[in-house]
């Protein structure tokens, strides 16, 4: 299993920038498709952008696209997300998650297909 801690959350205004990150334990992270989704307080959770387990596929959803990058670092069982240009409709708890993947170039864009999860750290972005 994956185990994730995820830092890099705040409060940032409108326009400005965070980056997350996800630290996972365990020694199988280069095999495991891995992404980030968001959730608000009333509305489901929401699929943001993955990265395949070679690293060299990205998805990424259309309300996030040339704002936020996605990225991982297998050597430091990492994920990041980069994330610019912020809008208030981007503040929701961002969760990182993992499943183990056959196959070196798939993405996984529904929470349903992820096995591991973790907490999530609060991202508000002010008008």
């Amino acid at each position: 299993q994956v185990q994730w801690v995820e830092s890099g959350g705040g409060l940032v205004q409108a326009g400005g920038s965070l980056r997350l990150s996800c630290a996972a334990s365990g020694r199988a992270f280069s095999t495991y498709a891995i992404g980030w989704f968001r959730q608000a307080p009333v509305k489901e959770r929401e699929f943001v952008a993955t990265i395949s387990p070679n690293g060299i596929r990205i998805d990424d959803a259309n309300s996030v696209k040339g704002r936020f990058t996605i990225s991982r670092d297998n050597a430091k069982n990492s994920l990041y997300l980069q994330m610019n240009s912020m809008k208030p409709e981007d503040t929701a708890v961002y969760i990182c998650a993992a499943k183990e993947a056959i196959y070196p170039h798939i993405t996984l864009t529904t929470p349903r297909q992820y096995a591991y999860w973790g907490q999530g750290t609060q991202v508000t972005v002010s008008s």
